[in-house]
């Protein structure tokens, strides 16, 4: 008797998870557009990499 009880409660729990539907819906919602904000680099941040390796073929020619 506890098997059955147990077989009709999974059975009454699985069905409760198929309850949707998949007829086509005819609500239209329009796409969310999404913008990014970018940060922006200071022009004193692009210099800093060339500057550091033009200080370190000069420490090396130096060195020479």
């Amino acid at each position: 008797m506890k098997k059955l009880a147990l077989a009709a409660a999974i059975a009454a729990a699985g069905t409760s998870a198929m309850a949707g539907s998949y007829a086509k819906d005819d609500v239209m919602m329009e796409p969310v557009v999404v913008v990014e904000e970018t940060e922006q680099q200071s022009s004193s941040a692009a210099i800093i990499v060339p500057l550091i390796l033009l200080a370190l073929v000069a420490a090396a020619v130096s060195a020479d």
